[in-house]
């Protein structure tokens, strides 16, 4: 999805929301430090097959997805990170790794882990890897409608 679009979703529900331009950062941690966002406020978009469908997997920058304990949580058979050629062609002109969480204007169902509804606002890729979008996450809530669970495992 082009930030362009993205964007004009956004106004069209009158939505407020910053661009943050940083430079160039492939992972999540390197964005953070790039855009000058704590990782814990940087949400990551994980690209999941779960049981042969596509899903949005949203977690904090800082972690790394579990998919034993995401499994048993949606209480699925398989689940396994996407392969780049299955989902590849459903966000035109984002770069890979960089896609929004925005799964529902694509009939992807997006699941957030729930420590990031305790955060006022929430970053994530704007469709590139030089720029980020940050919003009240009570906004993305509302627009997205998510499943929260709890996606990062409890520290043990």
């Amino acid at each position: 999805m082009p930030l362009t679009k993205l964007k004009n979703f956004l106004d069209e529900h009158r939505v407020n929301y910053q661009l943050i331009p940083h430079t160039v950062a492939y992972t999540a941690q390197g964005t953070a430090a790039a855009a000058h966002v704590h990782g814990q406020n940087l949400a990551k978009t994980v690209i999941v097959d779960i049981d042969g469908k596509l899903a949005m997997v949203v977690m904090p920058a800082t972690h790394k997805l579990r998919l034993d304990f995401f499994r048993d949580t949606v209480n699925a058979s398989v689940v396994q990170v996407a392969e780049e050629s299955q989902f590849a062609d459903l966000f035109p002109g984002c770069e890979v790794g960089a896609m929004p969480p925005f799964g529902n204007l694509f009939g992807m169902p997006v699941y957030v882990d729930e420590s990031l509804t305790e955060d006022e606002e929430i970053a994530f890729n704007a469709g590139s890897h030089t720029e980020l979008l940050q919003l009240r996450y009570e906004d993305f809530s509302r627009l997205v409608e998510p499943k929260v669970i709890r996606i990062v495992p409890p520290a043990s």
